[in-house]
């Protein structure tokens, strides 16, 4: 289902999507989209946590640009996404996410993907009422290791990732010694069904691990 958010920032209403469990909600996972918005991919990833007990929601962060933001995943569809992205500074996605946060039951916990696993990373390091995050082939983590996580973080990248270097992920590793980093013989997009790199195994592992390391911080 769809419902409505506040941001504190500006008092902006967005949109995002809310996937509760059948039963009562164990915690709540703020899951945080790639740059094309609240696609299938990201309404699927709420269903592995409401699944898994979680009451799952993904903010819509593009709601300013463009109400229901969703672009394909051609070239013209990437090029809407970065523009996106550039038009939204992180402390207004910060407040975003902190409005889903503050809508789901404790404990809660943060993961994204693409975009959004540089969205989690910056959740884990400035929002509150987080336990734990799981930031999935942020390339843009690289960019932003000046803000460091205050909760336990783990982190997801494809070994065969185009779009992300060895040496991206090499600086992250070192910047954050204490974080799990795990590669994965995969490409990016590796959780997304439909994309090139789509790698089933490797997204079954990934949340798996996902879902012990949330189930380690209660």
């Amino acid at each position: 289902m769809t419902i409505t958010l506040t941001s504190k920032i500006d008092q902006f209403e967005f949109t995002a999507l809310s996937h509760a469990p059948a039963s009562a909600p164990i915690g709540g996972v703020v899951v945080i989209q790639e740059i094309f918005g609240l696609t299938d991919h990201i309404a699927d990833i709420c269903g592995v946590f409401a699944d898994a007990g979680y009451h799952a929601i993904a903010p819509s962060l593009f709601d300013r640009i463009e109400k229901g933001f969703h672009a394909g995943h051609d070239q013209d569809g990437i090029q809407r996404g970065i523009g996106a992205v550039m038009k939204s500074p992180w402390p207004q996605v910060v407040s975003d996410i902190q409005a889903a946060i503050d809508a789901l039951p404790q404990p809660v916990y943060v993961t994204g993907f693409c975009y959004g696993g540089a969205g989690a990373w910056m959740a884990a390091a400035a929002c509150t009422g987080l336990k734990a995050s799981s930031c999935f082939y942020g390339r843009l983590i690289a960019n932003i290791l000046d803000h460091k996580p205050k909760i336990p973080t783990m982190l997801h990248y494809g070994a065969r990732d185009s779009s992300i270097s060895p040496e991206n992920v090499e600086t992250v590793r070192l910047a954050a010694p204490d974080s799990p980093l795990y590669l994965y013989d995969a490409g990016h997009g590796f959780c997304r069904a439909g994309s090139s790199d789509y790698n089933e195994a490797a997204r079954e592992l990934a949340l798996s691990r996902t879902l012990n390391w949330f189930a380690r911080w209660p």
